[in-house]
């Protein structure tokens, strides 16, 4: 190819709103990045402790370990691409947080320390969706409803 051909502007690279990156925006990237970097601790730790203790059964340890890291890809794309303001970032930071309430439930379940964790869950989880579904997230990420589309 040569220097001399036009090549199209590559419009996934721009911004899908003119002007800063509304704060709700920037909130909701940061709680979902948040889960996502959790997922990633609890992944490297139960991997860490699979391999350094004596776990009851290793392979499943390890296999629990490398699913949580694997899991953290989605909440952790999501929330780049909500900084770039790219419109598919919401479903998947969406589905993150409908996944993260029913995980919370069942922490505020059990009878042990793992309630507390299961409330910051649940209110990451719900402040993310307010978030993720208010008007200003939606204009900042071009996402038009239905009958709106030019």
């Amino acid at each position: 190819m040569s220097s001399e051909q036009n090549s199209a502007p590559d419009t996934a690279e721009a911004p899908a709103g003119a002007g800063p990156r509304p704060r709700r925006l920037t909130c909701a990237a940061a709680l979902t990045a948040l889960e996502g970097a959790a997922l990633v601790i609890g992944g490297v730790w139960i991997l860490v402790l699979a391999l350094t203790g004596a776990p009851d059964d290793r392979q499943q340890a390890v296999t629990g370990g490398i699913t949580l890291l694997v899991l953290a890809l989605l909440p952790l794309l999501a929330a780049r691409g909500l900084l770039q303001r790219r419109g598919w970032s919401r479903g998947p930071a969406v589905i993150t947080q409908l996944m993260a309430l029913p995980v919370a439930y069942n922490l505020l379940q059990a009878d042990s320390m793992a309630i507390p964790g299961g409330i910051a869950l649940a209110v990451v989880a719900v402040a993310a969706l307010v978030l993720l579904v208010s008007p200003a997230t939606t204009r900042a990420l071009g996402i038009r409803g239905p009958g709106r589309a030019e």
